[in-house]
Formats: C-alpha cells, structure tokens, sequence
C-alpha cells in the first residue's frame, strides 16, 4: 500500500490533492482513500492542515491517519519547522516540497529521504495568477512517484472541476509534468 501525508495551509487545496490522487487511483483500478485531518484549527485559511491518501491493488482496511507515509507532499515550504513534517516518514520516502530553492537552500540535508523540490507556485501563476500550485504539485508528484497514471489524474481534475477550471487545472499540471520530466531527469512511460 502507498500511503501519502500531504503538509499544507488552510485555503492551499491540500484535501483536494488528497482527493484527485484518490480519485485517479480509482479511475486507474485501484483502491484509495483520501481525508484530512483539520484538528487544532486547520479549518482557518491559513492554518496548517494535513491531508491524507492511501492506494493499493487490494481494498483498504485501514480508517486512520497516515502516520508513516512512503510518500510526503509538503505545498508551503514555510512548515518547515513549525511543524514536525518528517515525523514518522519511512526511511527512503520520497518528499516533495513546493519551492523554487533547492532542499539545501531552504535548510533540509536530512539523507533518509530523498528530497526534491518543484517550482509548483510558479507554474500557478502563469496558469491562474494565483498561488493554486496543487495541481501542479499532483503533476510533479506523478512523474517522481511513477505510481500513477497521467491520464487518469486528467479525468479525475475534469471530474473534480469541470469545465474552465478543470481546463485550467489540467493546464497546470501538464506544465508540471513537462517541467518535472525535464528538472528530475525522469523519462515518461
């Protein structure tokens, strides 16, 4: 089982990533989860929130938090260190981090985890004028992990958001995906 902890604010659209990847895995054949966990005011824009999504080839038992993810997906670099984001990250994890600086420019030498970093907010911008990078950050994160399905996350965005704004979604994370093939030197399946 891949089980995902993505590391947001209130209003940045973390539930909603944890959503789309649910919803492509499931369009892809696979079981999924996804919820958030907005405890201690992470319901206030603005307020850190976690959000949580689970993906395996057989039905999920599990009905709690992810406390040790493979995978970490943190879209506001400035949690780090005001939140114990690694916590419980199994060794080897892959983290992405929404951030234009490398992870040695922003403090993370950590070398149990294999760290990248992803330009998301840019990519937002040119798309929406807007920092709305998490669908962005889903089209990157699909090129790291290599779990998950391009076409389906394109279904699952027109689903979620359709019509201008699902074009305008899917827009960013075909740019993210593009970008990330060309930045992590990844080569599309």
């Amino acid at each position: 089982m891949k089980e995902i902890r993505i590391h947001g604010r209130g209003g940045q659209g973390s539930v909603v990533t944890a959503e789309l990847l649910a919803i492509a895995a499931f369009k892809d054949g696979k079981y999924s989860q996804a919820f958030p966990y907005l405890g201690g005011g992470g319901e206030r824009r603005g307020a850190p929130v976690q959000a949580f999504c689970r993906i395996d080839e057989k039905p999920i038992l599990l009905k709690c938090q992810v406390t040790e993810p493979n995978y970490l997906i943190v879209q506001d670099p400035g949690l780090i260190g005001l939140v114990d984001i690694f916590k419980g990250l199994k060794p080897n994890s892959l983290v992405l981090i929404n951030s234009k600086e490398s992870p040695e420019s922003i403090g993370l030498t950590q070398t149990s985890f294999q760290i990248y970093s992803f330009p998301a907010t840019s990519i937002a911008l040119q798309v929406f004028n807007k920092p709305l990078m998490n669908t962005a950050m889903i089209g990157a994160f699909a090129v790291l992990c290599g779990d998950l399905n391009i076409e389906a996350l394109k279904k699952a965005i027109e689903q979620k958001f359709p019509g201008e704004t699902g074009i305008k979604n899917i827009e960013a994370m075909e740019k993210a995906v593009n970008m990330a093939y060309d930045q992590f030197g990844v080569i599309p399946k």
